[in-house]
């Protein structure tokens, strides 16, 4: 049975967002008389400056950048991948009359070129006239050419079922060509098996029938109906199994951007859920307007500008202590899902992340870790003009009693301490505070409450509960909360109130999770992850070793809530989700199937 690395309170269902691909920014020739840009850039001044509400603060910070962000609306990018019969026409149709995207299926791509008599049209006409396999080379050559029309670039594009092998991917990555988001139909063998072998084709108008789902409308065409030559069960099972390998060899190159949707229901629903992800990619993309920026030079632009040599989850991540590019990922990864979270006006939110370093039930736990995250997040807010207040709880109990968890012993002075930037941040738009009502002022903006956490026979919900009844619609972020209920110190659990307590620390909606999979009452090797985002699903990631000594993580299933131990052990195990459940022991069936 895989168990989570460590355990916590119990969390609200949101969803998960591919990882974000970041594109250099372009570098101007300076004349700040004279400013032109295209996407977004920084220069050097002898002034830097914040606006703040309605209040423009103006401080004299020499060799300080300003950042002009000024990106129009790119058009998405989306690639779809199904299995035959698994409803992907029917939603590229969908797709295209919602978002007005460019169709481009290498079928038809192929077909019109060699109809056009094109040069890659000949070529691959030569192939096919023998019948042989179109290479990919030409395959790729073109998806290229038909990805460089104008109207791909203003529109945006689909890309219909290619790339098919890892090669052709691998092509298309060598020429920077990424989508957006990478969406997988996912439908049962036997539900596609049915949907094939019950297809009947119309001979007269082309028209597509099924027995049982769409049966023809009159006993006329219902007696011409014929059988496609491909539609018989044998050549259903061996076109499935060359989709599988198809769809393995490609999921490393698109795991961190892949979102696997379940086919099988009605096509609305299904498009409900394809309608969602793509609405909200088109809403990240947007840039609202133009605003002058305070460069801090903090560690989220170090990490943008790595973030593309990951693909998915960063591998090693039981090497310790972590490099700087892992915790630079993560610090980024959690910073973009808090600050979507924020900007749809989210106000009790939490972030929940498990890697070794950040996990205070493992011995390599740092604090400094979770320290640089809490700046990271800390700053950027900063940025934009919002006054931030970060909060450690400070010593609750009295008398023999009196104490905070050990986790925290030091945080607040570490804070104090820690390098906030020289433009002076520290003191003006970020302060330092404790956990209570009377730590709300009126001018702060936000708060980040760095891991609240119940003590033995102490309990930090009443003061939790006191500031954000204080804070009212301000948004409050808890980082790596551990509000479970506690023993008291004669080690017997406080019964009195304990419903309400549980009712308040769940209703911190997640934002954020990541936790590793270990075998039950172990922490190695890693087994797999749960990673989600704001706003996206849950997502459940294996880890595989590779001949080579590498290993990679591969998405394995989505779920709109947070997953249960059994439902990940059935993903491990390639059981349908809808499947009755036997009940599993407490280390599980699966520790003997790795």
């Amino acid at each position: 049975m895989l168990a989570t690395s460590s355990s916590s309170s119990s969390s609200t269902a949101i969803s998960l967002h591919p990882l974000t691909n970041y594109n250099a920014s372009a570098t101007p020739s300076l004349n700040p008389s004279s400013l032109s840009f295209s996407s977004s850039y920084s220069y050097l001044s002898p002034l830097s400056f914040r606006l703040h509400s309605s209040k423009t603060h103006l401080r004299i910070t020499p060799k300080k950048g300003l950042r002009v962000s000024c990106s129009t609306n790119e058009p998405l990018k989306v690639m779809i991948s199904g299995a035959p019969a698994s409803g992907k026409g029917t939603q590229c149709e969908l797709i295209v009359q919602k978002f007005g995207l460019v169709h481009i299926s290498t079928g038809d791509l192929l077909r019109a070129e060699v109809s056009s008599g094109t040069e890659i049209g000949n070529k691959a006409k030569e192939f096919m006239n023998s019948g042989r396999l179109v290479p990919d080379e030409i395959v790729t050559a073109m998806v290229t050419v038909r990805l460089s029309r104008q109207d791909a670039k203003e529109k945006g594009w689909l890309l219909d079922g290619y790339p098919r092998s890892f090669a052709q991917a691998q092509s298309l990555e060598e020429l920077n060509i990424r989508p957006d988001i990478y969406i997988v139909l996912d439908v049962p063998d036997e539900i596609l098996i049915d949907r094939c072998v019950g297809r009947r084709l119309d001979p007269v108008t082309g028209k597509i029938y099924h027995l049982k789902n769409f049966p023809p409308e009159s006993e006329e065409i219902k007696a011409r109906l014929v059988t496609r030559a491909d539609d018989t069960e044998e050549k259903v099972k061996s076109r499935l199994e060359i989709y599988k390998q198809n769809a393995a060899a490609i999921s490393s190159t698109y795991s961190s951007i892949t979102n696997k949707i379940d086919g099988n229901r009605p096509k609305e629903m299904i498009f409900k859920d394809i309608d969602s992800l793509l609405s909200q990619l088109l809403k990240d993309k947007t840039v609202k307007s133009v605003k002058p920026v305070l460069q801090t030079g903090s560690r989220l632009d170090q990490a943008s500008s790595n973030q593309e040599k990951w693909r998915g989850i960063p591998t090693r991540l039981n090497n310790i202590p972590h490099s700087r590019e892992i915790r630079n990922y993560f610090y980024d990864d959690v910073l973009q899902a808090t600050q979507r979270a924020v900007n749809d006006g989210r106000t009790r939110l939490k972030v929940e992340i498990n890697i070794p370093e950040l996990n205070p039930e493992m011995d390599v736990y740092r604090i400094g870790t979770l320290m640089e995250l809490v700046r990271v997040i800390a700053l950027s807010f900063a940025d934009d003009g919002k006054r931030v207040k970060v909060c450690v709880q400070g010593s609750m109990g009295e008398g023999a009693l009196a104490g905070m968890p050990l986790q925290l012993a030091g945080t607040r002075k570490i804070l104090e301490f820690m390098d906030w930037g020289n433009y002076g941040a520290m003191g003006t738009f970020i302060k330092i505070g404790s956990i209570g009502a009377k730590e709300v002022d009126e001018e702060d903006d936000m708060f980040i409450l760095v891991a609240p956490q119940n003590a033995v026979g102490n309990c930090i919900i009443d003061d939790l509960r006191g500031m954000t009844d204080a804070a009212g619609k301000r948004p409050v972020i808890l980082i790596n909360p551990r509000l479970k209920d506690l023993p008291g110190s004669s080690g017997i659990m406080q019964t009195m109130g304990r419903d309400k307590r549980l009712e308040y620390a769940a209703s911190f909606e997640s934002c954020y999770f990541f936790r590793l999979l270990y075998y039950a009452g172990t922490q190695y090797p890693i087994m797999g992850a749960i990673r989600m985002t704001y706003p996206y699903d849950y997502e459940l990631y294996k880890r595989v070793d590779e001949p080579s000594g590498k290993e990679k993580y591969f998405s394995l299933s989505t779920f709109k809530e947070r997953p249960t131990i059994d439902e990940i052990n059935d993903a491990f195990l390639g059981k349908p989700r809808n499947k009755d459940k036997k009940a599993s022991g407490i280390w599980g069936f699966l520790s003997g199937v790795f």
